[in-house]
């Protein structure tokens, strides 16, 4: 049993339900909707729980990133954080790309994509699943263009 001392609150929330599958959302001092898509019986008046896990995994990834970009003096330019939550029959896993400026060296990448896999929902989430990350600039070129997640 966890000694209550031991414990450390790291988010709080609040929902409630509304009309159909509406959600609302309460943290803090911010609101806002989650709901399903119409296809999957919600009015898609916000965001389904799995974006908003992709935009907290996404988000957590790009801030403690932009931080230690920071704190080390490197320009990453515009960062962008792509995510894809993918089911196969061994169990969930998330697709992360990173994409910033071409000025970021090898080297600077690679420790980067060593900070990504220690952000606290990065560590949170890779308890119960596997989240695989890597640079845009190392994809294969794709012909049917940047997919929407």
């Amino acid at each position: 049993m966890t000694n209550a001392s031991d414990s450390v609150l790291l988010a709080a929330a609040t929902v409630e339900g509304g009309e159909g599958l509406t959600q609302h959302v309460r943290t803090g001092r911010h609101q806002f909707i989650a709901d399903e898509p119409v296809a999957r019986g919600g009015a898609d008046l916000g965001p389904a729980p799995y974006q908003l896990l992709m935009g907290s995994l996404g988000s957590c990834t790009a801030i403690t990133l932009k931080m230690y970009a920071e704190k080390k003096k490197w320009d990453l330019g515009r960062l962008v954080v792509r995510l894809k939550l993918i089911r196969e029959p061994a169990g969930e896993r998330v697709e992360r790309v990173l994409d910033c400026a071409d000025t970021v060296t090898p080297e600077q990448r690679a420790r980067l994509l060593e900070i990504a896999a220690k952000t606290p929902v990065t560590l949170t989430l890779s308890r119960a699943l596997h989240i695989d990350t890597r640079f845009a600039s190392t994809e294969p070129p794709d012909s049917t263009g940047p997919t929407q997640g």
